[in-house]
């Protein structure tokens, strides 16, 4: 996954000196491992909304970056930041009220049964926090994730994140399933398809000697290529390792906050109450914070054993942003919102599949939306390297997005909640022009 859409100096072309100067001045200083999106990179400044924009004052419609989740630099999260910056900012070893008003107002949007959180800084850091307590609670080491999961870079998170590439060892207590494709699923139940490889995986543990300890999965399944239908197609999987002794972990860092436009939290598509919910990115909009919400038996027994201490996590001015942008998606309706817009905009992404062969399928839920790239649709032959002209084709129209997939041929939209009708416009319009210039060998 991390290699999708990367920046190849050798490659870039129509690069300004000063952008040239800032490529080479980050390598300098931060070292070879991190990448940059974009045959030619884009230079940010100042964000806005669903905006961003460059040293010139050009904005880029950012169709991509569900991090900012209620709009870049929204105005009500950034002056809830300040001002409690401004005021307190501490850990979590001193008694104070915001921890308590956030915990109180992010507990009650999830099932009764979901009653404790726990904070952190990074996603990371909560899925790394939810395999401790899942492996104290069940007594077992083994978790099953999908083929192209990302969950994280801690090193037991990393273990179990095959997105990473070959060069991330998975750990030998961890086995892969295929994700729930029903495009590709030939007509097969894919919830009970999947329910089986499970079923598979915990019998290769077993025989290894290996204890099921979780289920982690992204209930989007955003790096396998967005896999959303037919919602409810979890339940049999979780039923699985659940008679095998294990929890379901809920990743909600990409799918939950609204995104999906049916409810908070993407489990719930599913009708599923998990052991183990994490969440990260989102929920500061941009600001560095994460939590895991667990049923109390969990953390009963987990709390008896471990003392738990993070410096940030729950830090008085992660909470003020956390409580401000829960007030947003409520007052400003952008569950309601992620549902319209996401469902007009693939309603114009179907209508670009009736004259662009190159779209073999659409598919997502609320605000999270895969486009699938195939160069055959008979064959559903994946198209890789038009999918990566296209992505580049709409950065130079300075619309911002990217691709995942084993194929690395699935558009990943998901754009901040704000979103609206006229933006998916913008988007749906320069989709057809790169489109029609592909089709045409430009």
């Amino acid at each position: 996954m991390t290699m999708i859409n990367a920046f190849d100096a050798s490659a870039a072309t129509n690069m300004t000196e000063q952008e040239r100067a800032l490529i080479a001045r980050r390598e300098r200083l931060l070292g070879p491992a991190y990448r940059l999106f974009y045959a030619n990179p884009v230079h940010l400044v100042r964000g806005e909304g669903v905006w961003l924009y460059d040293p010139d004052g050009n904005a880029y419609l950012d169709v991509y970056n569900n991090v900012a989740c209620v709009g870049h630099c929204h105005p009500h999260v950034t002056a809830a930041l300040s001002k409690q910056a401004a005021t307190l900012n501490t850990h979590t070893r001193y008694l104070t009220d915001g921890i308590l008003d956030y915990a109180e107002r992010l507990l009650s949007s999830f099932p009764k049964e979901l009653s404790n959180v726990m904070f952190a800084c990074t996603g990371s850091e909560a899925n790394d926090l939810a395999y401790r307590a899942a492996r104290t609670f069940t007594g077992g080491t083994g978790v099953i994730v999908t083929q192209l999961a990302y969950h994280g870079v801690t090193i037991a998170i990393s273990e179990m994140s095959p997105s990473l590439g070959s060069s991330v060892t998975l750990g030998s207590h961890v086995r892969t399933v295929p994700a729930p494709d029903l495009y590709r699923s030939g007509g097969k139940d894919v919830g009970e398809t999947f329910a089986d490889n499970v079923r598979k995986a915990i019998a290769d543990m077993q025989a290894h000697g290996i204890k099921p300890a979780a289920l982690l999965v992204d209930s989007i399944f955003a790096s396998d290529g967005v896999y959303s239908d037919p919602a409810g197609f979890l339940a049999p999987a979780v039923d699985v390792i659940r008679e095998a002794g294990g929890v379901l972990i809920a990743d909600e860092v990409q799918p939950g906050f609204g995104r999906t436009g049916e409810g908070m939290w993407g489990f719930a598509r599913h009708g599923l109450i998990p052991e183990i919910v994490t969440m990260g990115k989102p929920m500061g909009n941009g600001h560095p914070m994460s939590a895991m919400v667990a049923q109390p038996h969990i953390l009963d027994v987990f709390g008896k054993s471990t003392r738990y201490f993070n410096t940030f996590g729950g830090n008085p001015v992660s909470c003020a942003a956390g409580l401000a942008v829960l007030e947003v998606i409520e007052q400003e309706g952008l569950i309601a919102n992620a549902k319209d817009v996401g469902s007009y905009m693939r309603d114009g992404l179907r209508a670009l599949a009736q004259r662009h062969e190159l779209i073999g399928d659409v598919r997502g839920a609320g605000l999270f939306v895969g486009v699938e790239l195939v160069s055959d649709r008979a064959t559903r032959k994946p198209a890789t390297a038009e999918t990566s002209r296209l992505v580049n084709g709409l950065r130079e129209k300075r619309v911002l997005i990217s691709a995942c997939g084993p194929g690395a041929n699935v558009l990943k939209i998901r754009p901040p909640l704000v979103f609206s009708r006229a933006n998916a416009d913008i988007f749906l319009n320069a989709m057809d022009e790169v489109l029609t210039d592909i089709a045409q060998g430009k």
